[in-house]
């Protein structure tokens, strides 16, 4: 197939995109494939809707890749892509509304409230609001990003200030949620639309004190355990969470679904990530991995998958 690969970007994702990015052309080239690669930027739009191909893979992360803008376009052009729509891209991207979502349908979610910080000169009211309504420690992070950029654990009321600043520089709207202590756990998620299976849970040990950007994507920064050493309920629940989160947003083809397990022991979810990274130190090709499918295999699964797109538009 003619494929076009759209990596790098311009959100506080692009060093990671690239990664993803130089993964999937290779695994595509790896499979015989004619590839097309764009080191996308919004000035860049003409030479995706002058693209001739059969596939578009969609390798970006964050902003202009993860939020359904870009999956807009592709639509308005005829343009099949791999992976989850406008919609479902646009509602896991926004923190407050996807846990809204998954709240009102049964899914444990951490208590949060959503912030407007447009205005600086409203701030100071803001941060006497979440100091009245949550106790510490507690997360303040953008609504609206990834890969924890912008998030801090608060443990001191004055660091409040600090941290809503922290959040506001990569948004307009910040969430503050409870802090959830207890085992970080990741679910990949793929298949056909309404027939997805969950592959293995992997938990996650970084080496910081919590997940934050280096101990994702930094060698050795953390350490991933595949399968997860649960009991098997828990890994049952879940797997049946995950693919439920997956289904509730209406993704397709693959997501990753990342929670913690509480003290309670009940898995809490965070968030659903409908592009999630595909770099060395990622975590889906791991789970891929231990059911035996190769990184180039793993690749070549999400095209199969994308072929009802394809097919649609031949």
């Amino acid at each position: 197939m003619k494929i076009a690969v759209l990596y790098g970007g311009t959100s506080g994702e692009r060093e990671v995109s690239l990664s993803t990015g130089k993964g999937i052309i290779q695994a595509l080239e790896n499979k015989g494939h004619e590839v097309t690669a764009i080191d996308f930027s919004p000035d860049k739009l003409d030479q995706v809707t002058a693209l001739d191909v059969d596939l578009v893979f969609i390798g970006l992360h964050g902003r202009f890749g993860e939020d359904g803008r870009i999956q807009g376009l592709l639509d308005m052009k005829g343009l099949p892509y791999v992976g989850s729509g406008v919609l479902a891209s646009a509602l896991a991207m926004d923190k407050a509304k996807s846990k809204q979502i998954f709240s009102r349908n049964g899914l444990n979610t951490a208590e949060s409230a959503v912030f407007d910080v447009t205005d600086e000169s409203r701030w100071s009211m803001i941060e006497g609001t979440i100091k009245q309504q949550f106790q510490l420690p507690f997360v303040i992070k953008p609504n609206q990003e990834g890969s924890t950029l912008g998030l801090t654990i608060v443990k001191d009321e004055a660091d409040i200030a600090g941290a809503v600043r922290t959040a506001a520089q990569s948004d307009s709207m910040i969430l503050v949620e409870d802090y959830v202590k207890g085992r970080e756990v990741t679910v990949p998620v793929m298949g056909h639309r309404g027939e997805e299976k969950a592959l293995p849970v992997i938990e996650i040990i970084p080496k910081n004190d919590y997940y934050d950007f280096d101990s994702k994507y930094q060698p050795g920064g953390s350490e991933h355990i595949v399968p997860a050493e649960l009991p098997a309920d828990i890994t049952a629940r879940l797997q049946e969470d995950a693919v439920r989160a997956h289904q509730l947003l209406g993704c397709e083809v693959y997501s990753r679904v990342d929670f913690i397990i509480n003290d309670k022991h009940e898995p809490v979810i965070l968030e659903v990530n409908t592009l999630p990274g595909m770099t060395p130190t990622s975590l889906f090709p791991d789970a891929a991995a231990e059911i035996g499918l190769s990184y180039d295999d793993l690749i070549q699964s999400f095209v199969d998958l994308s072929q009802p797109a394809f097919e649609k538009k031949v």
